[in-house]
């Protein structure tokens, strides 16, 4: 039996990358050198509209999930497939809604250091979070989720 069908077998827990780049980045801007976006207060309300459409995005996907029964913890094994609500846009929606808040909480900190870890947040989640949950998927789906990968993007 194929272990992917059992449960992802996801390395990271999907927020911890990007909670990690903002503190750190705050502690250099604010400890070792500030690193501003320069326009600070006028950049806050994008900060915000960035948090606000993240957040928006996350409740919908996590309705869209709880609607069809399934779950939510990447560590845990999917009941079913999610194609509708956010999941017709993207494969991925609470990931783009993460890195949508992640930016917001960088313009509000005015700081551009979390931004700069931002590639090692995408490998991170790509490698350690996203290649076991499409395992998952696949062996458990089957050509459904082939078939779902070829008309949906992974991001957006």
């Amino acid at each position: 039996m194929n272990r992917n069908i059992q449960r992802p077998r996801t390395l990271v827990l999907p927020p911890a990358p990007y909670a990690i780049a903002i503190l750190i980045g705050w502690w250099i801007n604010r400890n070792i050198q500030p690193f501003s976006w320069g326009l600070d207060a006028a950049l806050y309300p994008l900060g915000w509209l960035s948090i606000i459409i993240g957040l928006a995005l996350l409740t919908w996907t996590t309705l869209t999930l709880w609607h069809h029964r399934t779950t939510v913890n990447p560590y845990k094994a999917v009941s079913n497939l999610c194609t509708t609500g956010p999941f017709r846009y993207s494969r991925n929606p609470i990931y783009v809604s993460d890195w949508l808040i992640f930016i917001g909480v960088s313009i509000l900190l005015s700081t551009w250091w979390p931004l700069l870890f931002s590639p090692l947040i995408w490998v991170i989640l790509r490698y350690g979070v996203i290649r076991h949950e499409e395992a998952h998927l696949e062996a458990k789906f089957g050509e459904i989720y082939r078939d779902y990968t070829t008309k949906v993007r992974r991001w957006l």
